[in-house]
């Protein structure tokens, strides 16, 4: 989901400053083939800031993105990290923002939702310092500020990709009515046009199951595809005549026309995936001709807890990327770390990385090729988006999801 902000105050404070002694053991965030290895000289002058939300309505993860940045940041020649709180609230990251540039923050890390980002991009940009944001919320990206959470965008592109590789052309949605549900709308609209498929039909959610039964019913075109049929049936029965209770079996046999789609984008979870995916056969939306599409929110099966959706795909980061990551915080101690937490670290290594060749700047930053972390391989782009590459799963009822189509090991062609 699209992170937000709470409207609480609370305050801001430094928890470490810059000059602490980096120890033995993070891993430096490796960068994309052909881009070189990364310099470990010691960089001159300006630290790193992090952002985090260590009191207020997220303050518990604030603790896993202070970890995380730290391990990152624990091998020799790593710049220093300063770490202060936003309280969770847009006025307190941008205090923070304020306060980590005044003690001379070259690079800002955080912070965590979209409301705050907004606030702590004015600070950031008036003094020319960038923001590695931990949103996935691509209103506030902007130059010098990247988003970095996965974004509905990136994951409607690469899905919309997949598809279309396997030969789809007919794409729809149907979509719950809320920002999320806008933005992958707005981003398959924006896939398909950039991949050369005609204009999807896209829906929004009904309140009701039967106003659900009805929007389902339209996209199958049910009512063109089966009435015919239909009409027969009833026919039948009204004359009754010789042999048509025989006619009546094979005409529910009959083979009716394929939908008028063959991809659906979905975006809903719980109680309401699970009446979509019942209202898909009925209404002969078969999921071997139609391939159905969501979130990578269907990646926590609890979230898809008792929707016949298998075989449907979804757009995420592979595990494996992440599996050094893991392993790094376990031996340093650390509980297993969210997933929110990959963004930190990666954040924080890619301030090691850009430091160790000389400093901060836009260039470095945006380097062609990017970055591969423990979310996969990044780019950083001139206008604050993030192109990502994603690998596509496929979801198994009752088992554990398989790899549709494996996350590239390059940004080159990949969605933003």
């Amino acid at each position: 989901m699209l992170l937000t902000a709470s409207v609480a105050l609370a305050g801001c404070t430094a928890e470490s400053g810059f000059g602490g002694t980096a120890s033995q053991g993070g891993l430096a965030l490796s960068l994309a083939p052909g881009a070189g290895p990364p310099s470990t000289r010691a960089p001159s002058g300006r630290g790193v800031a992090l952002l985090a939300p260590l009191s207020g309505p997220n303050a518990a993860l604030g603790p896993a993105l202070e970890a995380a940045a730290k391990l990152a940041l624990s091998v020799p020649g790593s710049p220093g990290l300063e770490v202060r709180d936003t309280g969770g609230t847009p006025q307190g990251a941008a205090a923070a923002a304020q306060a980590a540039i005044g003690s001379g923050a070259g690079l800002i890390l955080g912070p965590l939702t979209a409301g705050e980002t907004a606030a702590a991009a004015g600070p950031a940009q008036s003094a020319g310092v960038g923001m590695l944001a931990f949103t996935n919320d691509p209103a506030v990206a902007r130059p010098g500020v990247w988003t970095l959470g996965i974004t509905p965008r990136q994951q409607v592109f690469r899905l919309v990709a997949a598809a279309k590789a396997e030969g789809r052309q007919r794409f729809a949605a149907l979509l719950p009515d809320s920002a999320f549900g806008q933005a992958m709308g707005a981003a398959l609209a924006a896939a398909c046009q950039a991949a050369g498929l005609g204009t999807p039909d896209i829906r929004t959610d009904a309140p009701s199951m039967d106003g659900l039964a009805a929007q389902v019913r339209e996209l199958s075109d049910y009512a063109g595809r089966r009435g015919p049929i239909e009409a027969q049936i009833r026919a039948l029965r009204a004359q009754r005549p010789k042999g048509w209770y025989q006619r009546v079996q094979a005409l529910r046999r009959a083979h009716i026309p394929p939908p008028p789609i063959d991809a659906l984008l979905l975006a809903d979870t719980g109680d309401t995936l699970v009446e979509i995916g019942t209202l898909l056969p009925y209404y002969d939306l078969d999921t071997t001709i139609v391939r159905v599409m969501g979130p990578s929110l269907w990646a926590d099966p609890r979230l898809r807890a008792g929707a016949r959706i298998g075989g449907a795909w979804y757009a995420a980061p592979d595990p494996a990327d992440r599996a050094d990551f893991a392993s790094r915080a376990a031996a340093a101690g650390e509980p297993a770390p969210p997933a929110i937490a990959d963004i930190a670290y990666d954040a924080a290594s890619v301030a090691r990385v850009v430091a160790g060749e000389g400093g901060f700047s836009r260039a470095s930053l945006e380097r062609g090729g990017g970055f591969a972390g423990a979310d996969g391989v990044f780019e950083l782009m001139a206008d604050g988006s993030v192109r990502r590459a994603l690998a596509v799963f496929n979801v198994v009822q009752g088992g554990a999801d398989t790899v549709a189509s494996p996350a590239p090991r390059s940004v080159a062609g990949a969605a933003i």
